[in-house]
C-alpha cells in the first residue's frame, strides 16, 4: 500500500522535475519521462534516485555524491524522556527537544509537522575539525566536499516538505563553504526561492586565522519555499506621519499635476500667482495660479521640479486619499504617509551598525552565565537568532520553529526571549544528536541543551539548584517542554506488549489515543513506513564511489 509520505514525496520531487523545466534546465520531453518513472517508484530511495537523474550539478560542474535511503526492518520511533520533560504552565506553549540523529527527528517530525513550519534555521557543523567522521570537509577536496554536502541534502529535501507554503529557512555558513552550500540549496528549494544572503558580523574584534586579512563576518543563506507566499523580513515599521518631499535634487526634470481639492495648504486663503519658485539646489516652477480656500486648493494646478515621485505615483496617492501638505512660499509639496507599516530589514547584521546585533563573544558570555564554563564552541547568540525570527514572525505569533542542528539550544532561547517580548505563543522544536566531547561527558544534548532549557524556563537545574549566575540575574521564561529521543522496533516484533502498535505512542504525534487496535494499525502502517528508510553506511558509499568512478575513467 502506498503511504503517504510516498505519495507527498512524489509529488515533491515531480514539481521539482516541472522547475527546472521553466528554468530551462530540462528538456520537456526527458522531465516526462523522469515523472513517469517517479510515480512508478516502489519507495522514496527510488524516486529521489530518479529525480537526481536530472540535476542540475552535471551541467554547473559542481558534482557531489548523495547518500541516499536504504530500506530497513526499524521502525524508528519518538519516545519520551519523562525525566527531563517539564511543565510549568499548561496554558502555556509546550516546546520540544529531539534527542537523537536528526535525520530520523525529521522523519517522525513529518508525521505531525509536514507543512506546518514556519521557519527553520540551522547552523550546520561546517568546520572542518568539528564534524564528525561522517561530515568532515576535506579543505583540500575543493571540488566536491561530499561528505558535508551528502550530509545536508537529504537533510534539506525533508526540511523542505516540513516547511509552510509561506515559510523560509536560514542557514548560517562561513565563507569557505557558503558558495557549495548556496548551490546546494538552489537544487533543493530552487534558486527562484533565494530571498538573498545576510551578513552577520559575528565578532568586534577580527580574528587572523587568514594569512590575508582578518575576519569579523559569516553569512546566512536565506530560502523561501515560495516566494510568491513569504513575506517581506521585517525588524521596524515606518513612523507614524512622516512627512516625505516630493522634492529630490538631481532627479530628472518633470511636471506633476495635483487634481482639486487634493493639497492641504497651511496658508491664507487667496490667490498664489505662477512664478518660479527655485531657491538654492530646489528647483520647483508653478505653472498654474492656485486658489486657496479654507485650506484646500480650489483648482487643478501643476509644478514643474526634480521630483522622487512620477506622475503615476502621485495618481495612486490622490486615488487613496493620502494627505498631500504644502507649508508655505515657496511650494516644497509633502507626502504624509499614515505610518505603522512594515519597513524591509537590512540584509547586514551588526552590533555597531546595524540592529545591534549581538557576536559569538555574547553567546559564549550567556552560556558562561549558565554554566559557570562555557561548555559548546563558538555558540551562536541569541540576538541574532531573535532578529531573525522576528524578521519572519511579526505577523505570525503562534509559529513553529524548528532547528534540527540545536547544539547548545541557542534558537530555543529566542523563541522564549522574543515571545516575552511580543507576549507571542511560537513553538520551537530542537533536535540535537548527543555527541560527547571533552565538556560533555554525558553527551551535548544532555549535559548542555537539555539542561540550558531547563535553566531559563524554570530558573532551576534539574536537580533542584539556583547556583547559576543567570538565574540571580533574570526571571524565568515559563512554558512546558517535551524531551523525546529516538526509539528503535522491528516492524514485525510480535512479542507481547513489544510490538509497533504498543510501543509507538500517537499522543506524541498530535493524536488522541485511539479506541480501537484496528485503527490504531492504520495509523502506524500509514505514517511509519518512511521512517525505516535509513542513510547507507560509509562502505556501501566508498563502494559506490568506487564503481563510479570506475565507470567514469572507462
Amino acid at each position: 500500500m502506498t503511504n503517504d509520505t510516498l505519495r507527498a514525496s512524489r509529488e515533491s520531487l515531480i514539481a521539482d522535475i516541472d522547475r527546472r523545466v521553466e528554468d530551462h534546465i530540462l528538456e520537456p520531453t526527458n522531465a516526462e519521462l523522469l515523472k513517469k518513472l517517479i510515480r512508478q517508484a516502489d519507495n522514496v530511495d527510488e524516486a529521489m534516485m530518479i529525480a537526481a537523474l536530472g540535476t542540475t550539478y552535471k551541467r554547473t560542474g559542481f558534482h557531489f555524491d548523495k547518500r541516499l535511503e536504504k530500506l530497513g526492518k526499524d521502525i524508528r520511533y519518538f519516545k519520551k524522556n519523562v525525566a527531563l520533560s517539564f511543565r510549568t504552565d499548561e496554558s502555556r506553549p509546550t516546546h520540544k527537544l529531539i534527542i537523537g540523529d536528526n535525520y530520523e527527528a525529521l522523519q517522525n517530525l513529518l508525521i505531525e509537522y509536514r507543512g506546518r513550519i514556519s521557519v527553520i534555521y540551522i547552523d550546520p557543523p561546517y568546520g572542518k575539525d568539528s564534524m564528525g567522521e561522517f561530515a568532515q570537509t576535506n579543505y583540500e577536496n575543493a571540488i566536491t566536499r561530499d561528505n558535508l554536502l551528502s550530509m545536508l541534502y537529504p537533510r534539506l529535501m525533508l526540511a523542505k516538505q516540513l516547511l509552510a507554503d509561506d515559510g523560509v529557512i536560514f542557514c548560517s555558513i562561513d565563507d569557505k563553504n557558503q558558495a557549495y552550500v548556496k548551490c546546494l540549496f538552489d537544487e533543493v528549494f530552487g534558486e527562484r526561492n533565494s530571498t538573498g544572503m545576510i551578513l552577520w558580523q559575528k565578532k568586534d574584534k577580527p580574528s587572523f586565522l587568514s594569512s590575508y586579512y582578518g575576519s569579523r563576518f559569516e553569512y546566512i543563506l536565506c530560502y523561501a519555499k515560495n516566494n510568491n507566499e513569504a513575506f517581506p523580513f521585517s525588524l521596524d515599521t515606518t513612523t507614524i506621519g512622516k512627512k516625505y518631499p516630493l522634492n529630490n535634487a538631481g532627479n530628472p526634470l518633470s511636471v506633476l499635476s495635483f487634481r482639486t481639492n487634493t493639497v492641504s495648504f497651511n496658508m491664507p486663503d487667496g490667490i498664489v500667482r505662477k512664478q518660479d519658485m527655485s531657491e538654492g539646489k530646489i528647483v520647483t516652477k508653478l505653472l498654474d495660479d492656485v486658489t486657496i480656500k479654507d485650506g484646500k486648493n480650489v483648482n487643478a494646478f501643476r509644478l514643474q521640479g526634480e521630483f522622487r515621485y512620477s506622475q503615476e505615483t502621485l495618481n495612486d496617492i490622490m486615488d487613496n486619499n493620502e494627505p498631500l501638505y504644502i507649508a508655505k512660499l515657496p511650494f516644497r509639496p509633502n507626502h504624509i504617509k499614515d505610518g505603522g507599516e512594515i519597513k524591509k530589514m537590512e540584509n547586514f547584521l551588526s552590533k555597531k551598525f546595524s540592529y545591534n546585533c549581538e557576536t559569538n563573544e555574547d553567546g559564549s558570555g550567556l552560556l558562561e552565565s549558565l554554566f559557570g564554563i562555557v561548555p559548546f564552541d563558538n555558540p551562536k547568540p541569541v540576538g541574532l537568532i531573535h532578529l531573525l525570527l522576528k524578521a519572519t514572525t511579526y505577523n505570525r505569533t503562534d509559529s513553529v520553529i524548528l532547528d534540527f542542528f540545536a547544539g547548545s539550544g541557542t534558537t530555543g532561547h529566542a523563541v522564549l526571549s522574543l515571545n516575552e517580548k511580543d507576549k507571542g505563543n511560537r513553538q520551537f522544536i530542537l533536535c540535537q544528536l548527543n555527541e560527547k566531547t571533552g565538556t560533555t561527558p554525558n553527551g551535548i544534548a544532555y549535559d548542555v541543551t537539555a539542561k540550558r532549557l531547563k535553566r531559563i524556563m524554570t530558573g532551576e537545574c534539574y536537580n533542584g539548584t539556583k547556583d547559576f549566575r543567570w538565574a540571580q540575574e533574570n526571571l524565568p521564561y515559563g512554558d512546558n517542554l517535551d524531551v523525546y529521543e529516538i526509539a528503535t522496533v522491528a516492524n514485525d516484533n510480535s512479542a507481547p506488549g513489544k510490538t509497533p502498535f504498543d510501543v509507538i505512542d500517537e499522543t506524541l504525534y498530535g493524536q488522541e489515543r485511539f479506541e480501537t487496535l484496528k485503527d490504531k494499525i492504520a495509523w502506524v502502517c500509514s505514517n511509519f513506513a518512511h521512517t525505516q528508510q535509513y542513510m547507507e553506511s560509509d562502505k556501501e558509499w566508498k563502494a559506490k564511489r568506487r564503481e563510479l568512478d570506475h565507470a567514469t575513467r572507462g
